[in-house]
C-alpha cells in the first residue's frame, strides 16, 4: 500500500517537470486592423499626454497678456417675463472661446481637434463666468450633462453647455400695459480682473442669436442687442458682457379683461339717469352693484403686480372710471334729496294758498251780508237810531279768526259817493295800515248817535249811522 502511494507522487511529480520544461509554441505576429483603434489609442496618448505637468488652477499665459474669452449665445426659448418679482426666464446655449497653448497638438491627417465629454473638462482650466443678475441657474443633464468640449489642434478651446436662466429684470411700469421693456443678461468674471481676463463677443454683432420659435403669451420680442463695459468694483475693474432683449407688451388680454368690461360698467352706471326718481331699490342697486364690481376689478388687475409707490397708466384709467361710477351713485342722492326740498316747498306753498283761499272765502261771504244788510235797509228806508229797541236791528256777532286777532276794515271814500270795503287779516296783514284815501275803523264798538251836521261830505247822517253799524257787524 506503500508502495502505491510512492508510485502515485512519483508520477505527478514527473508529470509538472514535462509541463514546465516543455518548448512553448511560436507566438503569432500582430495583424494591424485599420478600425481606427490605433487612432483611438494616440489619442488617449495624446489627451493623456495634455494632463503631463498641466495645473488647471493656472490661467493660460499666468503673468503674461490677459487671456481673451469670447461669448455667443443662442437663445432656444422666453418662458416668462413676471412683473410682480421683476425677472424674466430663458433657456439657452451658451459657448466659451479661448485659447490655451499647452493644449496644442501636431496636426494628423484626420486629426486637427478633439472632441472630449463632460469628464474631461474638469481636468482643464476654464473661465470663471458667471452671469451677474442671475436669480436661479439650472444645468440640464437629461440623458447626460448637456455639454462638451472641443480642443482645436492650435490650442483654441470651444466650450458649450445649455443652461436655463432667471435674471432680474427692472420692470418700468408707468405706461403699463402700453409699455415696453428691456431685459438684460450681465456676463462677468468673478475673480479675474481685466488684467487677467477680458470678455468679448466672438461674431460680433452676430454673437447672440435667437430661435425663430421664440414666443411670449404677453410680450412681442423687438429685437436683441450686444454690449461691453468696464465694472468697476472695490475689487478691481472687470470686463462685462451685456445682453439686452427687448419686449413690446400685446395689448389684446387687457383689452378684452380690463378696458372693455370696465367701459361697459360705466356706461351700465349711466342706466340710472333713465330710471324714474322715485325707483329707489332699482337706482341704489345698480349704482352699488358698479361701484363694488369697479373695486374687484382694480384689486384683480393690482394683484398680478408689485406694490409699487406711483402710478400706472391703468391705475389712471380705472381710477377714472371708478369716480365716473361712484359719480353716477352720488347723484341719485343730490337728485333725492333736492326732490325732498322741493316736495317741502311746495307743500307749505300749497298749505298757504290754501289758508289764504279761505280767508279770501270768508271775506267774500262777510262782503256779500253787508250787501244784503244794505240792499235790505234802503228798500224799508229805515233809521235804526229811531226804531224801537224791540224792533232795532242787532249787529252779528264777530267771528272768531284762528289766531284771535280782532279783523280790520277799511273803507275808501271816492269822489263819487261809492264804498270799497277791503277785509285785513289783522296784524299779520302785509298792507300798510294807513295809505292815502283810505280809514282805518277800529273794531271798539260804535259811539253813541250824536247831533251830527245835518250832511257829511254829500252824505246824510242816517247814511253814516248805518254804515258804522255794518263796519261794527264786520268787524
Amino acid at each position: 500500500m506503500q508502495g502505491l502511494t510512492r508510485l502515485l507522487q512519483l508520477g505527478g511529480f514527473c508529470l509538472m517537470t514535462w509541463l514546465l520544461v516543455r518548448p512553448l509554441p511560436p507566438a503569432k505576429a500582430a495583424v494591424p486592423v485599420d478600425d481606427g483603434n490605433s487612432a483611438g489609442l494616440n489619442i488617449s496618448l495624446l489627451l493623456n499626454r495634455f494632463m503631463i505637468g498641466y495645473d488647471k488652477r493656472v490661467r493660460p499665459n499666468y503673468g503674461g497678456i490677459p487671456v481673451t474669452v469670447g461669448v455667443t449665445l443662442y437663445i432656444l426659448s422666453i418662458g416668462d417675463l413676471s412683473e410682480k418679482f421683476m425677472d424674466f426666464t430663458f433657456d439657452m446655449y451658451f459657448r466659451q472661446f479661448w485659447h490655451d497653448p499647452r493644449l496644442a497638438f501636431d496636426r494628423g491627417p484626420g486629426l486637427d481637434k478633439l472632441v472630449v465629454g463632460a469628464e474631461y473638462i474638469k481636468l482643464i482650466w476654464v473661465p470663471d463666468t458667471f452671469f451677474v443678475n442671475e436669480k436661479v441657474a439650472l444645468f440640464h443633464q437629461a440623458t447626460t450633462e448637456n455639454q462638451f468640449l472641443r480642443i482645436m489642434y492650435t490650442g483654441d478651446i470651444l466650450r458649450s453647455i445649455r443652461l436655463t436662466i432667471k435674471a432680474t429684470c427692472p420692470l418700468d411700469l408707468q405706461y403699463f400695459p402700453l409699455d415696453t421693456q428691456m431685459c438684460t443678461l450681465e456676463i462677468e468674471s468673478f475673480g479675474y480682473t481685466m488684467s487677467d481676463l477680458k470678455f468679448r463677443w466672438e461674431d460680433g454683432d452676430k454673437s447672440v442669436q435667437m430661435s425663430p420659435d421664440v414666443s411670449l403669451p404677453q410680450f412681442n420680442v423687438l429685437g436683441h442687442r450686444q454690449r461691453i463695459v468696464e465694472a468697476s468694483l472695490s475689487s478691481g475693474n472687470y470686463s462685462r458682457l451685456l445682453a439686452d432683449v427687448q419686449f413690446d407688451r400685446a395689448l389684446g388680454y387687457y383689452m378684452i379683461q380690463v378696458y372693455i368690461p370696465s367701459s361697459l360698467i360705466v356706461g351700465m352706471s349711466w342706466v340710472s339717469f333713465w330710471l324714474n326718481r322715485g325707483a329707489a331699490p332699482a337706482r341704489v342697486g345698480l349704482g352699488v352693484t358698479t361701484v363694488l364690481t369697479m373695486t374687484t376689478l382694480m384689486g384683480s388687475v393690482n394683484a398680478a403686480l408689485p406694490k409699487i409707490s406711483y402710478m400706472k397708466s391703468i391705475d389712471i384709467y380705472l381710477g377714472v372710471c371708478f369716480f365716473m361710477v361712484f359719480g353716477a351713485l352720488i347723484e341719485y342722492a343730490c337728485v333725492g334729496y333736492t326732490a325732498k326740498r322741493i316736495q317741502l316747498r311746495k307743500n307749505r306753498f300749497l298749505a298757504v294758498q290754501k289758508l289764504a283761499e279761505e280767508k279770501k272765502e270768508e271775506a267774500m261771504k262777510q262782503m256779500n251780508n253787508m250787501k244784503s244788510m244794505e240792499l235790505d235797509l234802503n228798500q224799508r228806508h229805515l233809521d235804526p237810531y229811531n226804531m224801537p229797541p224791540h224792533t232795532r236791528i242787532q249787529p252779528p256777532p264777530p267771528i272768531q279768526t284762528r289766531n284771535h286777532h280782532p279783523k280790520q276794515a277799511t273803507v275808501q271814500l271816492h269822489s263819487c259817493c261809492m264804498m270799497t270795503c277791503t277785509l285785513n287779516g289783522g296784524p299779520d296783514s302785509d298792507m300798510p295800515r294807513q295809505k292815502q284815501g283810505l280809514v282805518q275803523m277800529s273794531p271798539a264798538t260804535p259811539p253813541a248817535p250824536q247831533a251830527p251836521p245835518e250832511r257829511l261830505f254829500g252824505m246824510k247822517e242816517s247814511f253814516k249811522s248805518i254804515l258804522l253799524i255794518l263796519i261794527s257787524s264786520v268787524t
